[in-house]
């Protein structure tokens, strides 16, 4: 019975068994500690420096346009989509800047996505047949290999 086991017995000792059990609960703390950490300092940043768009109604100003090379640089909000709109809070009444998403970039994405789904529809389907031919000469080989052995 002692054969048919698949884990070696040198595992299964109480020393390993611990040293397993802190190394992998040290690694846990370790990447749940990170994030831990990494959520509190988001936070504290995401209230400091929210856009007032986030916190309060806006009116867009400037319709969605396509970002120039500067503003893809300088500017965070062109750096997301590559599309930037002006808004103005109503509140505060400030102007900002927001990333958004074109129509015509999503038209576009729309049409790559669209190429690449036929394309992969006809490279499955030569797979497809090519497997299909090769199953019937081998259905087939045998076939006339038992009528051979008649």
């Amino acid at each position: 019975m002692e054969g048919d086991c698949r884990i070696p017995m040198a595992c299964c000792r109480p020393r390993v068994l611990v040293l397993h059990a802190l190394f992998w609960g040290l690694v846990s703390l370790r990447v749940f500690g990170a994030a831990l950490l990494s959520e509190e300092r988001t936070t504290v940043v995401k209230a400091v420096a929210a856009p007032c768009w986030m916190l309060e109604e806006f009116v867009v100003t400037t319709e969605c346009s396509l970002c120039n090379a500067f503003q893809s640089r300088s500017w965070s909000s062109c750096g997301l989509t590559g599309y930037v709109e002006r808004v103005n809070c109503t509140r505060s009444n400030r102007d900002e800047y927001k990333s958004c998403r074109s129509a015509v970039m999503e038209e576009h994405l729309f049409w790559k996505f669209e190429a690449a789904m036929l394309a992969l529809m006809a490279a499955f389907a030569v797979v497809v047949v090519i497997r299909q031919r090769w199953l019937d000469r081998l259905a087939s080989e045998k076939v006339r290999r038992q009528i051979e052995s008649i």
